[in-house]
């Protein structure tokens, strides 16, 4: 039950506490899922072949393990995964959990440079990296990246660029120089191993790290948002049970994994219920993943809301409803009330839930009831999760009252354990246990959140977050570029679409087209600037800070 408190009339929420938090580490959990679950069919991936139990998923996974035993890698180790949605990534993530080591998820649209990045600021010991997917050679960037690779022994490696790097694992048959397959690692797992997984597991505490996703921050770089064992494994509980989820369900998620949306309410929700995973395709295909929802009966799927548009724009929608969809989970964007209600008509996903959170809080902390009217639905992002407090504050940091816009912090046990090797960020992001989230919203007297905008200028573009001064600082790097504002404007497919303002320097030669190969050459594809205007100047404020509200209406009366 949601309780406004602790004076009437004020804007802060507290979470139903009726039940315990599960004071458990990842490998405990799985243990339940495999005793509880162990027949149910756990994961289908019908691009490669792929339909297991949970029994016969965990056992792949307890031989992963091993195997980075044998490479020695151990508790607190850092191992990055950088590949779309593969069985792969999956057993990677339990895999490295059943040995305390941390995963640090990296978005697979990254380029060398940011690669470069997240693997030295948290001291990489170990990649796990798919040779290609679309236009990303992930195999080839890391050889453009170190080309002595050709000259040495994997499990040994000493790269100029990645000095903590020491053992590479492709997602192939036939790896680069330098790199181990991943089978060639499962192939170490000898009995000896596998005797010592079970002590290493009985070693690791709840709250324990055990995942870095990185989240761009306002500061230009990247950002380790930490999570432990305690903090995904309790938000995957409170969402499977928010959406009555069971063993019965068979839910569709094409959602990359990378993602705490994924990895979080995608595996680990299932897991929690034992529900069967459908993973329609390594990325997003609109077509594949509605022949999914078809083929596999699917009772639940996830996504951003230009994902559900997607699907409805599929040449394998007929227009009826899937008889089989019952719910899901809609987030990572605003959704538009005319697409909400197409999915829950057109599409057949009558309970479908809205969820709102960040990756720094595990990373849900709103969320619609599977019951609530479709009103309440397609306006609010639902009530607060069971174990966690929310407050709108105002600038002075003093609780608003019911009704009226501020920011919203969120205190709880979903809170992050802080940035990765930052203490300044993480002190300026937590103040007293609560996480300031950025986000403008409402809190209304029955406690249903709408979030109303954000405080600082992220444009969040199909569900990616994109904060502007990562993408500015790159621009003025570069040659002929005296000033770059980036924001965003509203765009009818992704939300928001990205413009660049520039002031180029006295006798530059640039353009558009120069401006946006320069950004697709360094930076992932979301990061590039849709729009690009070179402009004399920009409007300021008195005291000569740019007015990026003034610049986008200028943009919009334009368009």
């Amino acid at each position: 039950m949601v309780q406004i408190a602790p004076t009437e009339g004020l804007s802060h929420v507290i979470g139903d506490q009726s039940n315990r938090l599960l004071n458990l580490t990842l490998p405990e959990f799985f243990n339940y899922t495999r005793r509880k679950f162990g027949l149910c069919e756990a994961v289908v991936f019908s691009q490669f072949n792929v339909r297991w139990s949970y029994s016969e998923l965990l056992d792949k996974c307890d031989a992963f393990a091993a195997g980075l035993l044998a490479l020695g890698l151990y508790k607190g180790d850092r191992v990055g995964i950088w590949s779309p949605n593969r069985v792969e990534w999956i057993i990677a993530q339990i895999a490295t959990a059943r040995l305390g080591i941390i995963l640090v998820n990296i978005n697979p649209a990254y380029k060398g440079t940011e690669l470069e990045y997240c693997i030295n600021k948290v001291d990489l010991k170990c990649l796990i990296f798919a040779t290609q997917f679309k236009s990303s050679a992930y195999a080839q960037t890391i050889l453009d990246l170190c080309p002595e690779l050709v000259e040495q022994k994997p499990g040994h490696l000493h790269l100029k660029k990645l000095p903590s790097l020491r053992v590479l694992v492709q997602i192939s048959e036939t790896p680069i120089a330098g790199a181990y397959s991943f089978q060639e690692v499962v192939k170490k797992a000898t009995s000896g191993y596998f005797e010592r997984l079970d002590n290493i597991a009985n070693g690791l505490r709840p709250d324990d790290a055990i995942n870095i996703q990185f989240t761009s921050g306002t500061t230009g770089s990247p950002k380790g948002a930490t999570l432990s064992h305690k903090n995904i494994i309790n938000n995957a509980v409170s969402c499977a049970k928010a959406m009555n989820l069971t063993h019965y369900d068979r839910v569709c998620i094409p959602v990359p994994l990378y993602h705490c949306f994924g990895m979080v309410l995608g595996t680990l929700a299932c897991c929690s219920a034992g529900a069967t995973m459908i993973y329609p395709s390594e990325g997003f295909e609109p077509d594949k993943t509605m022949h999914a929802l078809k083929s596999e009966s699917c009772t639940a799927v996830h996504g951003v809301p230009t994902m559900f548009s997607a699907m409805l724009a599929s040449s394998e929608f007929n227009g009826k409803p899937i008889k089989s969809l019952r719910t899901g989970i809609m987030a990572g964007s605003q959704c538009p009330e005319v697409l909400m209600r197409r999915v829950l008509y057109d599409l057949g996903c009558s309970e479908i839930t809205i969820a709102y959170g960040m990756t720094e809080t595990s990373p849900i902390s709103f969320q619609s009831d599977v019951n609530d009217p479709v009103d309440v639905r397609v306006s609010t992002v639902g009530r607060i999760q069971p174990h966690c407090e929310v407050k709108i504050v105002e600038d002075d940091g003093s609780t608003c009252p019911v009704g009226q816009t501020g920011e919203l912090w969120t205190k709880g046990y979903l809170v992050m354990k802080g940035y990765w090797n930052d203490t300044e960020a993480t002190q300026s992001s937590i103040e007293n246990g609560w996480m300031k989230t950025g986000d403008l919203a409402t809190i209304d007297n029955e406690g249903f959140c709408r979030i109303v905008g954000r405080k600082k200028d992220m444009v969040i573009r199909g569900g990616e977050n994109i904060y502007p001064a990562e993408l500015e600082e790159f621009l003025t790097a570069q040659n002929g570029i005296l000033e770059a504002h980036v924001f965003g404007i509203p765009d009818e497919k992704f939300g928001e679409q990205l413009v660049a303002w520039i002031i180029a320097e006295e006798g530059a030669t640039l353009d558009e087209t120069s401006i946006q190969n320069l950004c697709k050459n360094a930076l992932a594809y979301y990061k590039v600037p849709a729009i690009v205007r070179f402009v004399k100047e920009v409007p300021l404020t008195a005291t000569g800070k740019p007015q990026k509200f003034k610049m986008r209406e200028i943009m919009l009366n334009k368009t």
